[in-house]
């Protein structure tokens, strides 16, 4: 395939110029190294299509480029090539994963073959990739024409997740910016069919889907094992595309079980829908039954400190007090550590509660690190990283100590986040919340038709801390700016991961449910 950019690592290189040459005479692009470390690198800086790679090299081993390689681009066809025909050098090269692999000495007709091969079906795959979503596209769309209800939505967010994930690994970026296009419509649609039902969803669990202070109560309670210990990790801000990534790794040790969802409440914070989670309870209904406790937008201090609490509380209201439950945060990688090291004290309880903030620290923290800004650009890098975070973090270490073990084990989250595109002025006091996502406050000015008003708080279960407070939602990829250094703000905050408002990414989120193997 002409213009094809391949990667050859070899520590006699020079022994390779005949292969090279001819290589180069067919169209191809040759880059070269002679040590794994700078064939690493140079995966990092250059857009590849192929790398080979020499198994017997000095310093760092084929096999250890490999592994390398592989945490830099996953996807990247790898071929091994090798003198050594020993069984278990390639038993440990297929299972990490490469293309193929050619036993030495090659001559430059089995290389190109081998190329073509590679190239010939990444191109059949993203045709065949492509040509599918073309014929969904039609249907999808119908979908978001017809007026869906709450389930609906769901179909149509999961198809559209599928999509993004299938056109990712075809690599056609004509159709993912056709998806793009199509899901910003649906956001659109979505948005109208929220704001119209959402304060019918609010007041009566019956008109509408299980929504975060249903969850607890609708979907998690129901599904406890007595006689096995049960986790519960609730991973901070997860979407449904980044859950997707992750499902794979953990059926790797779990057994699957199903698929469920369920609504976040507005606004789309930790701060209201993971105390509603723990609680069983709206934000208005939480600071009722607890008014030392809740800690309204303005009030100093943790406004998450009090989850475990609500948690005993919820128990002993639904009839599961005499559960032997624990609650544990992770908030750093130090804690993460004490809690893979401990995790066996666990299996005595009941009901454990596991929450891991980290996905919500990652995209606070590519908010403000230009680095973090480059290493998730887009959407794709976005759940790639999560899924690099998760598969060598404490978390995943800690949950693999206890596969083996009678567990039953839930994953969800607490809310998910957006990609913000469309700035929004809005001008409010000193008082004002900061998120980009939502206000809240007195005397709020702002363009009525660009925002989800509530007007009076109480109606929408949300605590009212005066008289005159009110809350707007940013909805779709909007997100709001102050007037002050208007452009600067703008040009900061644009193209950033946030949440608080109303979309289908940040509303519509992932509870499942494994059991041991």
């Amino acid at each position: 395939m002409a213009n094809a950019r391949v990667l050859w690592v070899d520590d006699e290189i020079d022994n390779l110029k005949p292969q090279i040459m001819f290589l180069e005479k067919k169209g191809y692009d040759i880059l070269k190294a002679t040590n794994g470390y700078d064939g690493v690198e140079l995966c990092k800086s250059e857009q590849l299509d192929v790398v080979f790679l020499d198994e017997s090299m000095p310093g760092m081993t084929g096999l250890e480029t490999l592994s390398k390689i592989k945490e830099v681009n996953p996807s990247l066809p790898v071929v091994m090539i090798t003198k050594n025909e020993a069984e278990n050098i390639m038993e440990e090269a297929l299972g990490a994963q490469i293309t193929d692999y050619l036993l030495k000495p090659v001559n430059p007709r089995q290389i190109l073959l081998t190329l073509k091969k590679i190239m010939e079906s990444k191109r059949l795959v993203s045709n065949a990739t492509t040509s599918a979503y073309q014929q969904e596209f039609s249907k999808i769309f119908m979908d978001i024409q017809m007026g869906l209800d709450y389930e609906g939505w769901v179909d149509v967010y999961k198809k559209i997740v599928y999509w993004e994930l299938e056109l990712d690994n075809a690599n056609t970026q004509e159709m993912q910016e056709v998806l793009a296009m199509q899901k910003s419509e649906a956001n659109k649609e979505f948005c109208k069919y929220v704001s119209r039902n959402y304060m019918k969803w609010i007041q009566n669990h019956d008109e509408g889907p299980t929504m975060s202070h249903n969850l607890m109560r609708d979907k998690i309670l129901p599904r406890f094992e007595k006689g096995k210990s049960n986790f519960i990790v609730l991973i901070d801000n997860l979407r449904f595309d980044q859950w997707k990534v992750l499902k794979p790794i953990i059926s790797e040790e779990f057994r699957f079980l199903d698929e469920d969802y369920f609504y976040s409440i507005l606004p789309t914070t930790t701060h209201y829908s993971r105390n509603a989670i723990f609680a069983g309870m709206t934000p208005y209904n939480i600071e009722r039954r607890f008014p030392r406790l809740w800690k309204n937008d303005i009030d100093e201090g943790g406004k998450n400190m009090h989850e475990a609490d609500f948690l005993e509380d919820l128990l002993d209201r639904t009839g599961h007090g005499e559960l032997k439950f624990s609650y544990t945060k992770i908030t750093n990688h130090r804690s993460g550590k004490e809690l893979m090291e401990n995790i066996h004290n666990l299996l005595d309880n009941d009901l454990n509660i596991i929450v891991y903030n980290f996905v919500d620290m990652l995209s606070h923290a590519r908010t403000e690190m230009e680095v973090l800004k480059e290493l998730a650009s887009d959407e794709a890098s976005y759940r790639s990283i999560a899924k690099s975070w998760f598969s060598y973090s404490p978390l995943w270490e800690a949950l693999k100590k206890i596969s083996e073990k009678d567990v039953r084990l839930a994953i969800t989250t607490d809310h998910g986040t957006i990609r913000v595109g469309t700035p929004k002025r809005v001008i409010g006091d000193r008082n004002t919340t900061t998120n980009l996502r939502y206000k809240h406050g007195r005397n709020l000015q702002y363009n009525s038709k660009e925002v989800y008003e509530v007007r009076n708080p109480i109606e929408a279960q949300l605590p009212r801390p005066h008289v005159s407070s009110s809350f707007i939602f940013a909805k779709e990829d909007s997100f709001f700016v102050y007037p002050n250094n208007y452009n600067h703000y703008v040009n900061y905050y644009n193209n950033t991961f946030q949440h608080g408002g109303m979309s289908i990414q940040e509303m519509i989120v992932p509870v499942a449910w494994f059991g041991s193997k």
